[in-house]
């Protein structure tokens, strides 16, 4: 019944490698501000995040308006404030548009990167693009992500028997130390692999570099790092727990005394363990950290002790051979335990989705609220199928109750207790495969930007910095529907108004950095004077696409209108309405 939750969940494990990480901490602002005409070359670049982030040793590469790489001092934090990064630019730069690629590590332990231009002077013809490097490697990602859901499903597996020996206290546990051992080995091996993958995730570089003996030493230096090796130090204190609790049975009153200290111990180890995931997740960045963590370590172990506990009954079940094979106490014990951690998930469920949603629209327009309500469609399916268990369970004790102790067993058929353990085993089997569900979503939810963080930038985006007024920008998100087919096409008008201006367009794949598209069309429409469509007739210009002179005849709300070709056989048209004026200065753009 194990090997089948395993199985359960491999659909999960497989999704789960086949999308990109996803980046949580998120652009509150840039100085300079992305798109911006500045009169005098700034002296640094810097940005400032929606949480902490940390720096890598190519966390900026900048580019001249020929397309050549800018040497730049070391990237550091501004003065006391650990959501930002900044570099130090030359002292004289030319003039003509420059591009600033990124790549930085959020407080919860996920990489982020990006793009942004700027411009000294005057905007060259068009701005300069980085040669697109792929800003994930797929073998890292999918190892990464491989190994991160073993590690949760692991822990689940550990500390759920762990608590359901502890709590439910099955007449006999040798069948539940295989499993238990076969998890904390599992689990030490997956977190092995995520420190050794640690770089090279941050980087975006091939699982190849994870043994560098300069990649290891950065890991142990960063916080993720820290708690990783945190983690193999606790998990290699499971085999002398399992050995003490195996020397204290659960019948035994001289052993009662150190099975306590036993029962503490463990404890103390599982809160430890649960604190290696909570201190490097969505809870260790953001609002309320210390209440988060907590809130964090008590769903875990709710968790762990429901779905986890649930598989150590399923195995126990399993192994019920006789009539008395499985007192009907011990499934009792398990739904009281069963409904405690229900009641922990439900607080600290609650608090979190509050932290991490931030508004109800973000329920619907984020994908993290969109994975959180799929989470509670499975919980409430999870609750059904508990209920049904709980029943068979009360079943199972009323007729253990009914049958005195010493009774003859019936002349023919199988005893009462061992005909309802059949429905029960199916009942608890059917709630093993949804709790496997829930599982992978949790896992899924754990590496989704927070609605929280994907809202807040559009609510705190700065005013444009001192200089020339800035071009108009229009940034327009497709998806085809395909794996790798979604993405956003920035559409800058230079400057955004009736008479000639240019037209530059960069496109970005799905994980934020800068995408080569094999085919691109963009045209403007003015209904309301039957003008249009009005073809900008951009080229490609290695990397991005530009038209050096476009005419716009008459101010209004004009449709603009992007057709993007991402092979020779997918292509999407997108549209967004921009606001053309007379007057000078930014064009209004009332696009969402």
């Amino acid at each position: 019944m194990l090997s089948a939750l395993l199985f359960g969940l491999l659909p999960g494990l497989l999704l789960g490698t086949a999308a990109p990480a996803s980046a949580h901490a998120v652009p509150r602002a840039t100085d300079p501000a992305d798109g911006a005409v500045l009169r005098t070359a700034p002296r640094r670049v810097t940005l400032t995040f929606t949480e902490s982030v940390g720096l890598l040793t190519g966390s900026f590469r900048i580019y001249d308006p020929h397309n050549h790489r800018v040497r730049t001092g070391p990237a550091g934090h501004a003065a006391g404030r650990s959501d930002t990064a900044r570099v130090t630019l030359p002292a004289r730069l030319a003039t003509g548009t420059y591009t600033v690629a990124w790549r930085v590590v959020s407080a919860d332990s996920h990489p982020v990167s990006g793009a942004l231009t700027f411009s000294v002077g005057e905007r060259t013809a068009s701005p300069a693009a980085p040669p697109p490097p792929a800003p994930e490697n797929p073998a890292t990602t999918a190892l990464h992500t491989l190994a991160r859901h073993l590690a949760h499903l692991c822990l689940a597996l550990l500390l759920g028997t762990a608590a359901f020996v502890a709590c439910c206290r099955p007449p006999t546990t040798a069948h539940l130390r295989t499993p238990a051992l076969a998890a904390g080995g599992t689990l030490l091996a997956a977190t092995a692999a995520l420190y050794l993958l640690r770089a090279p995730y941050e980087q975006g570089t091939s699982p190849a570099t994870a043994l560098a003996p300069a990649a290891l030493a950065h890991t142990a230096t960063t916080r993720p790092g820290m708690l990783l090796l945190a983690r193999l130090a606790l998990l290699l204190l499971v085999p002398p727990f399992l050995a003490a609790a195996r020397a204290a049975p659960p019948g035994s009153r001289r052993a009662r005394l150190p099975r306590r200290a036993t029962h503490a111990a463990g404890a103390v180890l599982a809160v430890a363990l649960c604190l290696t995931w909570s201190g490097a997740d969505h809870a260790a960045a953001g609002v309320q950290v210390p209440a988060a963590i907590v809130s964090a370590t008590l769903h875990l172990l709710a968790m762990a002790a429901w779905l986890g506990g649930l598989a150590a009954l399923l195995w126990t079940l399993r192994h019920a051979t006789a009539p008395d094979g499985v007192p009907p106490s011990v499934p009792a014990r398990f739904s009281r335990l069963a409904t405690a951690s229900v009641t922990v998930l439900a607080v600290t469920g609650v608090y979190q989705s509050w932290r991490g949603l931030g508004s109800w629209a973000a329920l619907t327009d984020t994908a993290y609220g969109r994975t959180l309500l799929a989470k509670l469609a499975a919980i409430a399916v999870l609750l059904l199928a508990a209920a049904r268990s709980r029943t068979w369970t009360g079943r199972l004790v009323r007729a253990a109750t009914a049958t005195p102790a010493g009774a003859p067993a019936p002349v023919t058929g199988p005893p009462p207790v061992t005909v309802r353990l059949r429905p029960l085993r199916r009942s608890v089997l059917a709630e093993a495969a949804v709790a496997a569900v829930v599982l992978a979503l949790s896992t899924l939810l754990s590496g989704t930007a927070p609605g929280r963080a994907a809202t807040e930038p559009a609510a705190g985006t700065p005013a444009p910095a001192p200089g020339v007024a800035p071009a108009s920008v229009t940034t327009v998100p497709f998806d085809l529907g395909t794996p790798g087919g979604h993405g956003k096409a920035q559409i800058t008008l230079d400057p955004g108004r009736v008479g000639a201006n240019s037209v530059q367009v960069v496109v970005y794949g799905p994980d934020g950095g800068l995408s080569t598209v094999p085919g691109l069309r963009v045209t403007l429409t003015l209904a309301d004077r039957g003008v249009g469509p009005l073809d900008t007739k951009v080229t490609d210009r290695g990397g991005y696409w530009a038209a050096d002179a476009f005419t716009l005849p008459l101010p209004g709300t004009w449709t603009l209108k992007a057709t993007i070709r991402i092979s020779e056989l997918d292509q999407v048209t997108v549209s967004a309405p921009v606001r053309v004026t007379r007057q000078e200065g930014q064009a209004s753009i009332p696009f969402r």
